[in-house]
């Protein structure tokens, strides 16, 4: 259980305290693109809740701190109460365990521990960005391209992404170095240690701003629209994720731009049904064309096709038009048209019209009515 006072990350990610990596993982990915600040722009509540699953994202993917925390309730300083350390002198205690790397872990760097702590001014690939299209069944069959706008983070223009205004400078932060990160002493069961922490005078940076970018207020990005080609290939079907690459958000201190994943609805179609590589659809026809045969016209996406109906077709029978279904997406040629056979029976019929079909009932000796 956590430590009294301390936050419960299996709550706030919504998993029990058995799930998997992978399960973190999903959870995570759900919860950080629900409460994402730039889909919630100007939520408190919002941006509280995404540092609060990031945090509990941090601790749980990471085999070590999530030991530390299944075992002991926190991950960090000490617990409320200067607790948490009990049973060090039994079974329960620390018995076999590696003081460097349990210690490491909490105090960022003591007993021979190394802070992980990346590098703040080190290039930092920009976020993927996805983005669902809506296409009709003719679309996918032929492929088309079509213009998509999105919102996306981009390097400022004005300040070419130093986050500083043009003329002026970005200085080392004088608190840590540049290196983001402070170290300071904190009290324990066993004495003082060392922790490190992020630098309060930067906010992690490692460097300081004097005369931020009017532009993007210091940031280095600002947020526009921006429009791409995006080119669908045909035999696309709903589901289907289509990756255009560097179109994503841009990078930071110079990073690599993120992709932008197009993921594919296709609307459906009045004339046909899909499945998989096939269409389906239907014709109808009357009872002497059943008996007799005929030639009817099929539409398709590329014209009208010929449909030979044999003699004495019945009713629900399925005929079929070879490679006249979508192209195969992965792999050569068409699939099929399936045409389901509907034979209609007329309501009204004239005077002549029901003498026939009753000398035609006489002639295959069937019994119906008189009138």
């Amino acid at each position: 259980m956590a430590a009294p006072g301390s936050k419960d990350y299996y709550e706030i990610l919504g998993v029990g305290r058995s799930a998997s990596a992978d399960e973190i993982k999903k959870a995570f990915r759900k919860l950080a693109k629900k409460y994402h600040p730039d889909l919630n722009p100007g939520n408190a509540e919002a941006e509280k809740k995404f540092k609060e699953i990031n945090e509990a994202n941090e601790v749980l993917s990471d085999p070590k701190k999530r030991a530390q925390y299944d075992q002991y309730g926190y991950v960090g300083d000490m617990p409320p109460g200067g607790e948490g350390f009990g049973g060090f002198g039994g079974a329960g205690g620390f018995s076999g365990a590696d003081f460097g790397d349990i210690f490491g872990d909490i105090f960022g760097g003591a007993f021979g521990g190394r802070s992980r702590r990346a590098d703040p001014n080190a290039p930092q690939r920009g976020s993927d960005l996805e983005y669902t299209m809506q296409i009709s069944l003719e679309d996918a069959y032929r492929g088309a391209t079509r213009k998509v706008s999105i919102p996306r983070q981009e390097t400022c223009q004005h300040c070419s992404g130093t986050g500083a205004e043009p003329g002026t400078k970005v200085e080392t932060c004088p608190t840590c170095g540049g290196r983001g990160q402070v170290q300071r002493t904190v009290r324990t069961p066993f004495g003082q240690m060392s922790q490190v922490t992020a630098c309060p005078t930067c906010n992690g940076k490692g460097k300081t701003i004097k005369s931020p970018c009017h532009e993007c207020r210091g940031t280095g990005r600002v947020r526009r629209e921006h429009t791409v080609d995006v080119k669908i290939p045909a035999g696309v079907d709903t589901g289907i994720r289509l990756r255009v690459s560097s179109q994503g958000e841009s990078g930071i201190n110079g990073g690599p731009t993120g992709d932008l994943y197009i993921l594919i609805e296709v609307r459906p179609d009045m004339r046909f049904q899909r499945r998989d590589d096939d269409l389906n659809t239907s014709v109808e026809i009357t009872y002497p064309q059943a008996a007799l045969g005929c030639e009817v016209k099929i539409d398709t996406f590329d014209g009208a096709e010929v449909l030979d109906i044999p003699a004495g077709t019945q009713p629900g029978s399925k005929l079929r038009i070879k490679g006249r279904g979508m192209p195969k997406l992965r792999g050569r040629g068409n699939g099929d048209m399936n045409i389901l056979v509907r034979v209609s029976v007329p309501k009204n019929t004239t005077a002549k019209q029901r003498d026939l079909i009753r000398k035609l009932a006489d002639e295959m000796k069937v019994t119906v009515k008189s009138k």
